[in-house]
């Protein structure tokens, strides 16, 4: 990437980094925090104002990704098809999202699993007033923060950011669950590059 980039910004010096380490600088910019990635999958990284320090790992959506739209879609795949839906939701499932099983299927097995997988959190979010509805919801986020946040040495003593669109379009669950869970809330960032830029002013 380094490479296709310098042929077009010829008189620029590259850095290429992971996108955790532009979470963290966009979050805390030159803080100790923890930042974390809410979208079509997550990640996490603890932070010192400097560098990461520990992340733990981001396993994928076949095994991991707890927390991320992918998450939440397959909970509510699971939810409709073993019938645990209350049956109010689970009509407007069938009518919004699983009209036709084959489909289902054919998408899960499909070239994008995990975006399609993803795109049920619309559902989700449209039906987040429903109680079974955001009870799986706030499920998905304590796994989120039990099995990444949890692992950070002094995770409860420093501020948990967040940046991505799951964690933006449920930030209210989410930041229930925080609360609950005796977590410090941090910022919450829909799209970091307005604040990535500012961290780049102040550190050049």
């Amino acid at each position: 990437m380094s490479a296709g980039l310098s042929r077009i910004f010829t008189h620029a010096t590259m850095h290429v980094e992971h996108d955790l380490l532009a979470a963290a600088r966009a979050t805390c910019l030159m803080d100790p925090g923890i930042a974390c990635i809410l979208g079509t999958g997550s990640n996490s990284c603890q932070y010192d104002g400097k560098q990461i320090i520990d992340n733990i790992t981001s396993l994928g959506y076949l095994v991991g990704d707890e927390g991320s739209g992918s998450h939440i879609g397959k909970e509510l795949l699971r939810a409709y098809y073993y019938r645990e839906m209350p049956a109010s939701l689970a009509t407007a499932f069938l009518n919004e999202v699983a009209e036709d099983k084959t489909e289902v299927m054919d998408q899960i097995y499909g070239p994008k699993p995990n975006v399609y997988l993803a795109s049920l959190a619309r559902f989700a979010l449209r039906h987040l007033h429903e109680p079974y509805t955001r009870k799986l919801v706030a499920g998905c986020f304590v796994s989120f923060l039990e099995r990444h946040v949890a692992k950070y040495q002094g995770a409860k003593r420093l501020p948990v950011h967040f940046v991505g669109s799951i964690a933006w379009h449920f930030r209210e669950v989410l930041e229930e669950v925080l609360s609950a869970k005796g977590y410090q809330k941090g910022k919450w960032i829909q799209q970091p590059v307005r604040e990535l830029v500012a961290y780049h002013l102040l550190t050049r």
